[in-house]
């Protein structure tokens, strides 16, 4: 999952910021409104997490703005302003959720990844795709019933894959989606995953184009 996080609380950023990345996700962020408008108009999150209260332009009016170009990326509202016509403001406005502060991450966590099951698997914590079984809850795939032992960016990739089945996803694509746009990797890395996961799930479970890049077909 790539999640962008728009908070100006450097402390609160900070903690957010690690405990995503700690579960494997990876993490954007911005500290004021027009930073945040900018990254989510013009990359591909799975997930926004964004604070009422920001400097330059707040929450709602980003939250606007993004949904007026129809960017309907999942927002979930962070704020202090518990009050229930805040609440209906937010959600009236674009919200797909809304969390209170102070509040736990492990719930931050469990709304997020509630929202997006919902955006790739219609709610259920299982997608099934040919001859394989993703629980999304908890990070496992099996293959006619037998779990299979794939690295965080094995099944990231596979997940990122079978998002977007049918279509086809570049080198660029993945790079962003699974690895921080600021971090240099390795040019055959993302090779050298698509080449383990075959091994795994068969040689032709994933097609390429060369020079284009990969898809799964159903």
């Amino acid at each position: 999952m790539k999640i962008l996080i728009i908070e100006d609380d450097e402390n609160i950023l900070s903690f957010l910021k690690r405990g995503f990345e700690e579960e494997g996700y990876v993490v954007d962020s911005a500290a004021d409104g027009e930073d945040g408008e900018y990254l989510a108009s013009t990359n591909s999150y799975d997930i926004v997490i964004l604070d009422w209260m920001l400097p330059n332009k707040n929450g709602i009016e980003v939250l606007e703005s993004l949904r007026n170009k129809d960017i309907l990326t999942p927002i979930i509202m962070l704020t202090a302003r518990g009050e229930i016509d805040d609440k209906i403001l937010g959600l009236v406005s674009g919200a797909d959720d809304y969390l209170s502060k102070p509040f736990s991450f492990k719930e931050l966590k469990a709304r997020a990844q509630a929202i997006y099951r919902r955006s790739i698997s219609s709610g259920s914590n299982a997608i099934k795709i040919k001859d394989i079984t993703i629980d999304i809850d908890a990070k496992t795939v099996k293959q006619n019933d037998k779990e299979l032992n794939l690295t965080q960016k094995e099944y990231e990739l596979l997940l990122f894959l079978v998002k977007n089945k049918n279509k086809l996803i570049s080198n660029t694509m993945i790079e962003d989606q699974l690895w921080n746009n600021e971090e240099y990797i390795n040019s055959n890395v993302i090779q050298v995953t698509i080449y383990n996961l075959r091994k795994r799930l068969g040689k032709d479970f994933i097609k390429s184009s060369r020079g284009l890049g990969y898809k799964i077909e159903v």
